[in-house]
């Protein structure tokens, strides 16, 4: 089982409506890589200037990779990397 991302709906108009992405990666980095390698009209979405754009947030498994190795965070089967974008309003 490959890791699993999981796309939240405003993105999903770039993985072709995908809930789920299957990727290989050992790291995060390595796993959104390879999701932009498969779609690649998401990465301006994900990143800037190389670097997560600051209303992305990720987590592996549950817990927020700020709070781990952030960006080397080790993914392996069966990892789920879920992308949360901030949401703001009043």
């Amino acid at each position: 089982m490959p890791v699993k991302i999981e796309i939240p709906s405003p993105l999903r108009e770039h993985t072709g409506g995908l809930v789920d992405v299957p990727v290989t990666g050992s790291t995060v980095k390595a796993a959104l890589e390879d999701l932009v390698r498969q779609y690649p009209a998401i990465g301006p979405k994900l990143f800037e200037s190389g670097k997560v754009r600051p209303y992305i947030n990720l987590f592996v498994n549950d817990e927020d990779i700020r709070y781990l190795d952030d960006m080397d965070t080790a993914t392996a089967d069966g990892t789920i990397l879920a992308i949360i974008p901030a949401v703001a309003g009043g």
